[in-house]
């Protein structure tokens, strides 16, 4: 038995089991299985790996995408630039952290780079968070040459974040085009939530992308969507590195 799993905290309504159960079905893989690992903290992983013997492959989910590194053997170059896995690949007794947000990211951004570099090709992006996909999306926003400035809740002293409070008056001066989610605000069951930002000064000169899945709409593309703006939610970030995760670990079989 092959055995693969997602790693978090919460993860009820995980879209990773449902793609990869239903993935070894239609593969007619029936000695591969995929279960969702809720852990109350990270500090529980080496126990779950002594449990579980014939685990072959793991993703990481919120909130232990920054914090499983300690635990792994190795990073992949990417991984270590960013300083977040959501793959861990099991090879020869030791554990190697990727980061395949990289991959589902890209696939994400890919249809709207034409536009921003014809109608905003030096304007800052706009990361709303900075945990573990947020980091993901830097990393893929300076591969393409695009700038950014990142916009946190309630900014430690010394971060280089700027308070979401800040955003209403950068969207009202036009210097900001692509806007992206990366926090869990909005998710399911709280679909009425979103992050702060004034959908007033959104317009079809924007680009909003949302991580967030579950709803496929969330209340920010909703209101984007109405004046405009081109939008795409999180489920293409989540086949392409869905994906590449499977690719990881055959290519460690």
């Amino acid at each position: 038995m092959r055995m693969f799993g997602l790693l978090g905290q919460s993860l009820a309504h995980s879209f990773s089991k449902s793609y990869f159960t239903e993935k070894f079905e239609l593969e007619v893989l029936a000695d591969h299985a995929y279960e969702n690992f809720e852990l109350d903290a990270i500090a529980g992983l080496p126990a779950l790996l002594r449990s579980h013997p014939h685990l072959a492959g793991l993703n990481v989910t919120i909130p232990y995408k920054q914090s499983v590194v300690p635990y792994l053997d190795e990073l992949s170059p990417a991984a270590a630039e960013i300083g977040a896995v959501n793959t861990i690949e099991f090879r020869g007794g030791r554990l190697i952290g990727h980061n395949t947000d990289v991959v589902g990211f890209e696939l994400t951004l890919k249809p709207f780079l034409p536009f921003l570099a014809r109608t905003a090709p030096r304007a800052p992006a706009a990361i709303l968070g900075d945990g573990g996909a947020a980091q993901a999306v830097k990393y893929v926003l300076a591969k393409a040459g695009l700038p950014y400035l990142t916009f946190k809740r309630s900014p430690d002293s010394g971060e280089a974040a700027l308070p979401f409070g800040m955003l209403g008056r950068m969207q009202h001066d036009g210097d900001l085009r692509l806007i992206i989610n990366a926090t869990p605000v909005g998710t399911y069951p709280n679909t009425e939530e979103m992050p702060g930002i004034d959908p007033a000064w959104l317009s079809e000169e924007n680009v909003v992308i949302d991580l967030i899945y579950n709803p496929a709409e969330t209340l920010l593309l909703r209101e984007a969507r109405k004046r405009g703006a081109r939008i795409a939610n999180g489920l293409a970030m989540l086949h392409g590195q869905a994906e590449a995760a499977w690719s990881i670990w055959n290519s460690a079989a």
